[in-house]
């Protein structure tokens, strides 16, 4: 534990690097007793930093995580014993760059995968293929790629309009075996003002077709997808015929479910309204305007362990000195618990 403090420390976070073996209302006791309130603040502000859109809050800069990835995530990894392995994983295979290795294995990509999601929070997984270098680079912070007109829903770039954040994983079925996520923030440009920006991107080489809308994609965190599972793939020859016969109109159609035909035949369908379940700082931020501690409370009690013994209820220095030595020893048996750990995650594959 003190390791890790130091370690923090020096980096310029101060006593933030205990967060990952401390729940939020405990990193709160022991600010208050240090005194180091800039860089960790009770848990009811920072609950509000989860909420959808700006948020105004005057201290925001200086709640930008010290470890990558979410709270829930943090949680889980304390709760598992699983906080060193993951350390391990976001120091020595997570960057926030792309790295000259990663470069080349974007450019030589065919296909890719992309996560979104609305401003609810509700996702779309979809799939993109084009020729090696479809998902361009443009350099080691930022990816572009076209969109065509499709099926004319345009669910990605739906949500990328309302919730700018996107995941991308690609896959090397064929050679490496090996996978490499992109996460970011994205926006939607049109095709004009890229290539005047860009004029080296490429132009699709199929006949007719040109994209009149780019996705450029910021991006925040880049690794490893390690070749456990992935299987093996070959190629198929050009004209080898899919599953079933190739002159199968009602696939080559786009029915190959028989959806289409069963619309037809039962009309137009009733659907009834999503409903909409608020996000956590949502449902926060709505319990805040009856009593924000008892908002604070139930937002703590949702995505944090056991807290063990409760805060002191007076302002004397004793008694929180006391409590911040518990907490302590609390995270020291925490980091103890995952040293235990024997797994250890695939490493060196993009250097």
């Amino acid at each position: 534990m003190e390791r890790d403090v130091e370690h923090r420390v020096n980096h310029g976070v101060g006593v933030a690097g205990v967060t990952d073996v401390m729940d939020a209302t405990e990193m709160a006791s022991v600010a208050d007793v240090t005194g180091v309130t800039d860089a960790v603040r009770p848990a009811d502000e920072t609950m509000t930093l989860r909420a959808v859109g700006p948020v105004e809050h005057r201290r925001a800069e200086a709640f930008t995580p010290v470890r990558p990835g979410s709270d829930g995530e943090h949680a889980l990894q304390r709760r598992l014993g699983t906080v060193e392995r993951a350390d391990r994983f976001y120091d020595e295979q997570m960057l926030d760059h792309l790295n000259e290795r990663m470069r080349e294995f974007v450019g030589q990509q065919e296909m890719f995968f992309l996560a979104t999601a609305d401003r609810h929070g509700e996702c779309d997984n979809t799939f993109r293929a084009g020729p090696p270098g479809f998902l361009h680079v443009i350099d080691e912070r930022t990816l572009v790629y076209p969109e065509y007109r499709g099926n004319g829903v345009h669910a990605s770039l739906g949500n990328i309009q309302e919730n700018p954040h996107v995941g991308i994983l690609m896959i090397d079925f064929f050679q490496a075996r090996i996978g490499l996520h992109v996460n970011g923030r994205a926006e939607v440009v049109e095709d004009a003002a890229i290539r005047a920006e860009h004029p080296e991107i490429p132009v699709d080489p199929a006949p007719g077709r040109r994209a009149r809308l780019w996705v450029r994609v910021t991006v925040e965190e880049a690794y490893i997808h390690c070749a456990k599972h992935i299987p093996h793939l070959r190629k198929a020859p050009k004209g080898t015929p899919r599953d079933g016969s190739a002159d199968d109109l009602r696939r080559k159609g786009g029915d190959y479910f028989g959806t289409a035909r069963a619309a037809r035949e039962r009309g137009p369908a009733e659907r009834p309204a999503r409903e909409h379940v608020p996000a956590l700082a949502e449902r926060v931020g709505t319990e805040r305007a009856g009593s924000e501690r008892v908002g604070t409370a139930r937002a703590v009690e949702e995505t944090t362990p056991a807290l063990g013994d409760a805060l002191p209820n007076d302002k004397d220095p004793a008694a929180w000195r006391a409590h911040a030595e518990r907490v302590l020893a609390r995270a020291r048996s925490r980091r103890a618990e995952a040293e235990e750990a024997e797994e250890t995650p695939f490493t060196g594959w993009f250097g």
